[in-house]
């Protein structure tokens, strides 16, 4: 293994280790090493980078070649190794072979993801950028995939030099020549873009959560997200503002199941029962099949949320949007691998 290819596994680490900048399978990581486009695989995780092969190698120059002639449904190129031929590339490779940077790195950082899915972020943005110097763009939101790299080209093709793209209702990507030069710039937009005050307080969650009077469900062991049930104005979020970005409807669905009392719930067929659901005052409860990406996802939104000022108006993703995300088969794959 080469010197970069371990500082970035490193890299991939440490920021994997942080939910400001990480959730699960979320993001993924790439660097050009001559004619190959290394790149995370679909449904790996960041913070696994230094125990396991993450990495596919993929072929560069073909993948530039159809870029060049404005191919943004192209199929990348796996180049044969000894790495686990089940591993697919990242859906998002061809935004990787865009970005001129040796190295790229496509993160759901809350900070600036909660002023993403802010309804007027594009006044926003240009103006935290001004103010911290980022040399950085805004891209309206587009399907990832073909019609996100479309977009994202036909911007550096206006702004070229940009370092930072800023993704409407999905996340940041960040291009530099060095990892150093990675961390140096996450750090100015963490900073830039960090809240002034949080929604919600410890406080708001009680020292104990009842147990569920319903078989097979069990409170969400994570105090964190239990706040939204707990704090009013998050809690409002649930009904108005529940689809903010990609992977909160590929991992948590289209809408929220909230439930007035645990009645109601008991009055449902048992086998329709979802297995995340939201009782205000009462809690989250989930059911076992609610796996570790499901809860990061869930601990995003929280996340993201908190951040926002109670009387923000947000921008969900429409039914179309949040539909074309569930029915395609590039993110069921990706699901299925984060498990």
């Amino acid at each position: 293994m080469g010197d970069i290819h371990q500082s970035i596994s490193q890299m991939c680490a440490n920021l994997g280790q942080d939910r400001l900048l990480v959730q699960g399978a979320g993001g993924n990581v790439s660097w050009k090493e001559g004619e190959i486009l290394w790149i995370k695989a679909s449904g790996t995780w960041l913070a696994n980078a230094t125990k396991e092969d993450i990495f596919v190698p993929v072929d560069l120059k073909h993948l530039q070649n159809a870029l060049s002639q404005k191919n943004f449904t192209i199929k990348p190129q796996v180049i044969a190794t000894k790495i686990d031929n089940k591993l697919q590339p990242s859906i998002e490779t061809v935004l990787h072979g865009l970005m001129p940077q040796k190295i790229v790195v496509h993160l759901h950082a809350i900070n600036p993801l909660s002023h993403l899915v802010s309804r007027d972020c594009r006044i926003s943005i240009a103006k935290i950028c001004e103010q911290a110097s980022i040399n950085g763009v805004l891209v309206g939101y587009h399907k990832p995939g073909p019609d996100l790299a479309q977009a994202i080209y036909q911007s550096l093709q206006e702004f070229p030099d940009a370092s930072v793209i800023f993704l409407k209702n999905h996340g940041i990507v960040v291009g530099a020549q060095t990892t150093e030069e990675i961390y140096s710039l996450l750090k100015k937009i963490d900073l830039a873009f960090a809240p002034k005050l949080l929604t919600s307080k410890d406080s708001d969650v009680p020292a104990n959560i009842l147990q569920s009077p319903v078989e097979g469900y069990t409170p969400l062991n994570n105090k964190d997200a239990q706040k939204i049930v707990f704090n009013q104005y998050l809690f409002k979020r649930l009904n108005q503002d529940w689809v903010l970005y990609p992977d909160h409807a590929v991992f948590l669905g289209p809408a929220a199941n909230i439930y007035p009392s645990w009645e109601v719930l008991q009055k449902q067929n048992k086998d329709s029962h979802p297995e995340l659901i939201f009782i205000e005052n009462v809690g989250i409860f989930v059911k076992p099949e609610f796996n570790k990406a499901k809860v990061a996802q869930l601990l995003c939104y929280f996340d993201v949320i908190n951040r926002v000022p109670p009387e923000f108006r947000l921008e969900s993703l429409n039914a179309g949007e949040v539909r074309d995300l569930l029915n395609w088969d590039a993110e069921r794959l990706r699901q299925n691998m984060a498990k």
